[in-house]
């Protein structure tokens, strides 16, 4: 690894995902790391606790160190200046000259300078496909650097410095901090990409296709010839956006692309043939759910084998063995007969596909949702037609009160809005405003024969813990 500039680092916003993440690798770079947040709750709490770094709560200037060197601050509505003093404190060191402010960005395009980068962008399946990248390269005996945006079961660590060529970073289109309005994903400088499908996302920064498409096209344009760019047949922008590109593209889907998935066999462990061109390449078995997650795995594969990093047996036996990410459709207790999983219900497309997930693998059990619209897409009132038909399949449908950060931003909806949207098209829809109403409506209806799917990308008011722990009592394993 190049020479990194720092020696002392503090983290404002640990409790980011990418924000815990990076702090990792700063730490297992050798430097001192320390971090601040408003809050911390899981899974990110028991990161930051298992990999004993120091962090404290509330923000306040008292929590940055005497001699850092370097403040990295997260992209939150809450850090700036004006409003958070520890803002406040890191910027009169900066102009001091006592330390100096990046994003967490910033900070993995000076890491990885040295390496082979590769970025895995795209609108849904980024986070798992670079664990899946991670865990599959490590099988087949190489050691590669990493960055993932969750907390992964596979591999066991949400960031890794190794001493291999490649750096594996998961490429984020949002901005890089409240100062740099270029995605994240641009500083990484790629030498390859595995581009996931593309839908329009993050409305409130990128209002349209155009808008949101343009850094993907800047990202493509800074592979250099000689490097490999895979990417996706099955986002609803793909492909416009890979008929615009002048350079060779590997493509891959469940059925178009260069690479596919045939034969599958739907169950507990589904199976399914890689093919290449249309001849068979291996016969991949997993234990993930949903057709989402054969086409990511389809994608490592095309890019893996493209590459020569690992043999095809290799590859298999790592898709194998994936045992998935935190968050990402992960059972959420083996003690309750009543099948609960967790999906990123951050966008339309993801929640989509974790419901499409459910019911292909649960196709006999009524499908109970409980839904947070945390991400400002979800609040937002240019996108209130997502929830004309979002929940297709599901029998009942619990709302939690929408989050409030950054309501200010854009144009934010109630949960008023919400639920005379929901009833308007027709869906079971119940407004839950705490932890202990939802408890209540929820244990009103659970029954035996139900599978439950909690969506959302933030804490559901605590009712990611308190729902698995209703079914245990009512229905153990």
């Amino acid at each position: 690894m190049t020479s990194f500039p720092f020696r002392k680092a503090h983290f404002i916003g640990i409790a980011g995902v990418g924000m815990s993440a990076t702090a990792i690798l700063l730490r297992d770079a050798g430097l001192a790391v320390s971090g601040s947040d408003e809050a911390v709750y899981p899974p990110i709490s028991e990161v930051l606790e298992a990999e004993k770094l120091d962090f404290r709560t509330p923000y306040a200037p008292a929590n940055i160190p005497d001699g850092v060197d370097l403040v990295v601050i997260g992209k939150n509505a809450k850090l700036v200046p004006e409003t958070n003093a520890e803002v406040a404190e890191a910027f009169a060191r900066a102009k001091s000259g006592a330390a100096q402010i990046l994003s967490f960005a910033d900070v993995l395009g000076l890491l990885s300078l040295d390496k082979q980068a590769i970025v895995m962008a795209g609108s849904f399946g980024k986070t798992t496909s670079v664990s899946m990248l991670a865990h599959c390269l490590t099988c087949g005996g190489l050691d590669p650097s990493w960055m993932i945006g969750a907390a992964p079961l596979s591999p066991p660590s949400a960031a890794h410095i190794g001493g291999g060529a490649e750096f594996l970073l998961e490429g984020d289109e949002y901005p890089s901090s409240n100062t740099d309005n270029s995605s994240k994903f641009l500083h990484y400088h790629p030498a390859h990409v595995l581009l996931t499908p593309l839908a329009h996302d993050h409305v409130n920064v990128f209002p349209t296709v155009p808008e949101y498409l343009a850094p993907f096209h800047r990202l493509i344009a800074m592979v250099p010839h000689d490097g490999v760019v895979v990417a996706s047949t099955g986002g609803e922008l793909s492909a416009d956006f890979l008929a615009a590109q002048n350079r060779p593209i590997v493509t891959y889907g469940v059925a178009k692309g260069e690479w596919q998935a045939s034969d599958i066999v739907w169950g507990e462990r589904t199976r399914f043939t890689l093919t290449r061109a249309g001849g068979n390449v291996t016969r991949v078995e997993t234990g993930q759910l949903g057709l989402h997650n054969i086409e990511n795995m389809v994608g490592i594969g095309a890019f893996v084998l493209t590459r020569g990093l690992v043999s095809a047996a290799d590859y298999a036996a790592a898709m194998a063995s994936f045992r998935g990410i935190v968050r990402r459709l992960d059972r959420k207790s083996e003690k309750t007969s009543v099948p609960i999983f967790e999906g990123f219900g951050s966008s339309y497309d993801k929640a989509r596909s974790a419901i499409a997930a459910m019911k292909q693998h649960f196709p006999a059990r009524r499908l109970i949702a409980v839904f947070e619209p945390h991400t400002f897409s979800w609040r937002n009132r240019a996108t209130l037609h997502w929830y004309d038909d979002v929940f297709a399949g599901c029998e009942k449908v619990f709302v939690y009160e929408p989050a409030a950060q950054g309501a200010n931003t854009h144009e934010q909806v109630t949960l008023d809005d919400i639920m005379n949207r929901l009833r308007g098209a027709g869906v079971d829809a119940v407004p839950v405003r705490s932890r202990g109403e939802g408890v209540a409506e929820i244990g009103g209806v659970l029954r035996a024969d139900d599978a439950v799917l909690l969506l959302t990308s933030g804490n559901l008011g605590g009712l990611i813990k308190a729902v698995p722990e209703l079914a245990e009592k009512r229905f153990p394993a």
